[in-house]
């Protein structure tokens, strides 16, 4: 056997003989075993475990109150995985995610809501029809605009999608019998698991209880569902990114004269990534919905479209895990600041340099620090929500200039440097 034909096997790790290898999801046992032990990791992380206890930034995230802040970075991950297929696979600029999620949220909510009295529209079927159902009525959606969309690009395209978000909250408010009262909204289905309408689910998702010898919470059992379906859900995309299909969207978003010229058809292969992305948003629309309980149309605005253009933007647009990197970091990013303000306004009679720093940078009037502890009236100082939307855009600015491959892009860059220490080239 020859160097050539063992590949990375004998010390060559970046060395590949044959586009498949080269293209594999994760080409190296390392690789494998790493992500193997990190969704261990993931799994356990809601069980007191003393293995568990012991790794930072893990621990803490298991408890129920941070729990349901990752629930929300798992359905935030679903809508950008999704968004990123159609943002940096295709290279076709949406800000219209919202209405997807929105119609998701609301095919959703019709297929697995129990009707009202007739004054609101539901069939009560249980979860395994209404969460696909969500995503095929999106995709639906994504279908008939395509054909529109496909006409026009960059900016153009971009103002198209923004009117649906806003269209999508006129017939929010339009049809009552689906989206309930104004400004009330109505409630979702559960994460319950039944087989049909069964009294008595199979899985009862809505309370806590035990599983083998662990005390398990709601938040918990969501949490495992929800990582089941990104987990499954980003493997697909990564496969379609990697297939013919990936490789026609890709040639479309770099160069789409020359790919229609080669022979990829335009026209089927947007419309196909504005049919998957828009069937990702769907199902992360129906489950932010169930989660949060009770949704009204507001919801769906635009403000929505641009946290997920964010996720994907800093993370790192064009790939899966970039994806995955900037909804951890968005999601979680305003509760850390929230909980750091928290723990300086407590340390601010503390004296010595940290109530120092709680001092100079926090305020309980209208004067002071830069960061408002109390109620605060719209201007200065701000509020930890305002610097929250302050941190948005400097962050898409700064990435946009800088890394445009965003956090997946810095950690290419740390983890070359390290493959190449201590030489430079």
């Amino acid at each position: 056997m020859t160097l050539a034909e063992a590949g990375p096997k004998w010390g060559r790790p970046r060395f590949f003989t044959s586009y498949r290898t080269e293209t594999a999801i994760f080409p190296s046992w390392s690789q494998r075993i790493a992500v193997a032990l990190f969704l261990l990791v993931l799994v356990l992380m809601p069980f007191d475990l003393p293995v568990i206890s012991q790794l930072p930034f893990v621990r803490f995230l298991g408890d129920d109150v941070w729990l349901r802040i990752v629930n929300s970075v798992l359905i935030f991950a679903i809508a950008a995985v999704g968004l990123n297929l159609l943002l940096g696979v295709a290279g076709q600029v949406s800000l219209g995610h919202a209405f997807f999620m929105g119609v998701g949220a609301y095919a959703a909510v019709v297929l697995g809501s129990e009707s009202t009295g007739g004054s609101l529209w539901g069939w009560g079927l249980p979860i395994w029809i209404w969460l696909p159902g969500a995503g095929i009525a999106a995709a639906l959606a994504g279908i008939i605009v395509a054909p529109a969309a496909v006409r026009v690009r960059g900016l153009y395209l971009a103002i198209v999608t923004l009117g649906l978000v806003f269209l999508g909250l006129h017939m929010g408010r339009m049809f009552d019998f689906i989206a309930g009262p104004a400004g009330l909204g109505r409630r979702w289905p559960t994460f319950d698991i039944r087989l049909w309408k069964e009294e008595t689910p199979l899985v009862d998702m809505s309370s806590g209880g035990r599983w083998l010898w662990f005390d398990v919470s709601k938040n918990a059992k969501i949490y495992f569902l929800l990582l089941l379906l990104t987990v499954v859900l980003t493997l697909i995309a990564k496969n379609l990114a990697r297939s013919r299909t990936g490789r026609a969207l890709e040639a479309i978003r770099d160069r789409d004269v020359a790919a229609e010229i080669m022979g990829v058809p335009e026209a089927r292969y947007k419309l196909i990534a504005f049919a998957i992305s828009s069937f990702y948003a769907g199902v992360a629309g129906a489950l932010l919905a169930a989660f949060a309980v009770q949704s009204s149309p507001e919801n769906w605005n635009l403000l929505l479209s641009v946290e997920i253009i964010a996720i994907v933007l800093i993370g790192g647009a064009g790939t899966a895990s970039g994806a995955l990197l900037g909804a951890v970091f968005v999601i979680l990013t305003p509760n850390f600041v929230e909980e750091v303000t928290h723990w300086l306004a407590s340390q601010e009679d503390a004296g010595g340099p940290i109530g120092f720093i709680a001092g100079a940078v926090l305020t309980s009037g209208q004067s002071g620090g830069a960061i408002a502890t109390g109620t605060t009236s719209p201007g200065w100082p701000l509020s930890v929500f305002d610097w929250n939307q302050v941190l948005y855009g400097f962050l898409i600015v700064i990435f946009l200039i800088f890394e445009p491959l965003g956090l997946y892009g810095l950690w290419v860059r740390i983890r070359n440097y390290w493959k190449g220490w201590p030489f430079s080239y």
